[in-house]
């Protein structure tokens, strides 16, 4: 049942590759690479348990949390032109 789940990512994980290469517009190409770490972080899971090391659930999680935090930092990049304060207030002269 494991190994019909991985050949299911595997195919899933190709498929939204093609869309990354081939997205219309940038929010459907961050889409799909913020679908991509999903998969694999799927992926990860289940061959940990595949493999007997149940452990790889903890790296899983981890790598998860990290494609939220990148995905955002790229749509913010993508919108604002920047990541953070420029450190200039508009309209104030110091």
């Amino acid at each position: 049942m494991f190994a019909a789940a991985t050949l299911a990512l595997l195919a899933t994980l190709a498929l939204l590759l093609a869309r990354a290469a081939l997205g219309p517009t940038v929010f459907d190409r961050a889409l799909a690479a913020n679908t991509i770490g999903t998969v694999a972080m799927l992926l990860l899971a289940v061959m940990g348990f595949l493999n007997g090391r149940p452990e790889f659930l903890d790296l899983a999680i981890v790598y998860g949390l990290l494609n939220v935090i990148g995905t955002i930092a790229v749509l913010k990049y993508f919108r604002r032109g920047d990541l953070g304060d420029s450190g200039i207030e508009s309209g104030t002269a110091k």
